[in-house]
């Protein structure tokens, strides 16, 4: 038996089995990440950021999102990877995380996908980092990001 059931953002379908959770897929380096759709709030073109002193390396500084500051955090360099220079297919992913905004820079948005639980294994490590699983799309994998650990 399948009931729907609506969220703030996005939908979830149940069922007996489990949950058919929808995620926002994007690229980072080579790699494909995604982040549930619950958390999403919107997707911008790069614009100007003012940079913040006295902040990590991989905080950019912020924007002015229709009145609001955002701090935009570049995930290459969350990530560890080297920085390159932004393109025309780099854009942020507004987050909202309990109230909080922020803004990933990634180097572009694919699509969203869902995966289901099923189809989701645990992270090889559970120790500190930003993964929360790595779900199964056809052939490939999609790294999946807790966003709440990738603020601190």
């Amino acid at each position: 038996m399948l009931m729907e059931k609506g969220r703030e953002r996005g939908e979830e379908m149940i069922n007996e089995g489990g949950t058919l959770e929808k995620y926002l897929t994007f690229r980072v380096g080579e790699e494909d990440y995604g982040i549930s759709i619950h958390y999403v709030s919107e997707i911008v073109g790069l614009q100007k950021i003012t940079p913040v002193p006295d902040v990590p390396t991989y905080v950019k500084g912020v924007i002015n999102l229709r009145g609001k500051i955002i701090p935009v955090l570049d995930m290459r360099l969350r990530l560890g990877m080297p920085e390159r220079p932004y393109d025309e297919r780099t854009c942020i992913i507004v987050v909202n995380v309990e109230g909080d905004l922020l803004g990933l820079i990634v180097d572009r948005v694919n699509e969203v996908t869902d995966i289901p639980q099923e189809q989701i294994e645990p992270p090889p490590s559970e120790e500190g980092g930003f993964v929360m699983g790595l779900g199964k799309v056809g052939e490939g994998v999609k790294i999946l990001l807790d966003v709440h650990k990738i603020l601190r």
